[in-house]
Parts: C-alpha cells; structure tokens; sequence
C-alpha cells in the first residue's frame, strides 16, 4: 500500500507541476497557479501520515516505510528547486521570457554549483534520516533493521554524492579552447 502511495505522490506531484504551470502561462491566472503549486506539499503530508498510521495499526516496520522516508526527504531538498527550474523554462517557452541561465560547465563556478546541490542532498539525507529515526523511536520493540538500513542508504547517498561534488573541486573542468575564443568573441562584439 505504501508503495503504491509513493507512486501516486510522484504522479500527483508532476500532473500538479504541470496543471500550476500551464495555468500560470496558458490561461494567466497566477493565483490559481499559486494554489495548485501548494498544493505539492500537501502530497508529502499525505504520504507522511499515512506510514505514521500504518506504524500505529502494527504494520512491521519494511524497506516501503524506508522508500517513503526518503522520498519525502528527497522531495524537501529538492521540490521547490525542480518547481522553480521548470517554471523558468515554462516562463521562457510560453510567455516568452529570457532563456533561464544553464548551470556553469567548467572551472570553479561548476564546483560551487556542486556543492550547492550538495548541501541540497545533505537535506534530504537530513530530514531522512529523522523521519527514519523518529519512526524507529515510534515503533519502539519491534524489529526495525529495514529503518536503520535505510539510515546507512542516505547517508551512503550522501557520501556518494559529496566524493562526486568533491571531484570538481580538486580536479576542476577547463572550458576549451574554442569556447574561451567564442567568448572573448563575443564581448568583443557587444562591446563589452
């Protein structure tokens, strides 16, 4: 059941990205837009209650209540940054704003870019971890070595993710040479 729960929440999640931001660009009603993207949390509060609940009533804590914990925790750290990246698109697709500006690709700005998704990361394996642990205390006596592994799978997350984010550090990505040539030809050409 809460496997299934899961799966509505991430299809309920992206039909409500996608009806907020339709509304916001195709029928201009930002209001209406406004409510049905706050609606999103709405969803994790669902999920949240419902494996609380299924706990109470005796359920034997497994790797479901484990997934669902880390999707709530995922959907925290990262929700509002996937919500507010396609409504940059949208905006520039159907209302004709500016193209939003891409992620950097080379050099130090790409390792500070890491970093921040990083700490986004550390979020998720953060508000994970309690949920985990808040149920592990909720549950009490009974057999939680599913809660506990999937303890050790954020921050095993966590840890991947941050060697990755590091590599760009220690050996950052140098822009071609071409690329550098295209923008100094480029201010050149703006005058800047």
């Amino acid at each position: 059941m809460i496997v299934a729960l899961i799966i509505a929440c991430e299809v309920g999640f992206w039909v409500l990205l996608a009806a907020g931001l339709a509304v916001r660009y195709l029928l201009e009603r930002r209001r209406t837009s406004v409510v049905l993207l706050l609606c999103e949390p709405v969803l994790e509060l669902v999920l949240f209650v419902v494996t609380a609940v299924d706990l109470r009533n005796g359920a034997e804590p497994s790797w479901e209540h484990g997934l669902a914990a880390l999707y709530i925790g995922f959907t925290v750290a990262y929700g509002h940054y996937t919500i507010t990246w396609l409504d940059g698109h949208a905006a520039h697709r159907l209302a004709g704003a500016p193209r939003p500006p891409r992620p950097p690709r080379y050099g130090l700005a790409r390792a500070r870019h890491e970093g921040r998704l990083w700490l986004r990361t550390l979020v998720a394996a953060a508000v994970a971890c309690a949920l985990l642990q808040a149920a592990i205390w909720y549950v009490g006596e009974g057999d939680t070595s599913s809660l506990r592994m999937f303890q050790w799978v954020a921050l095993r997350a966590l840890g991947i993710h941050g060697l990755i984010a590091l590599t760009y550090l220690i050996w950052p990505k140098k822009a071609p040479a071409d690329a550098a040539a295209r923008s100094k030809e480029g201010r050149t050409l703006t005058g800047r």
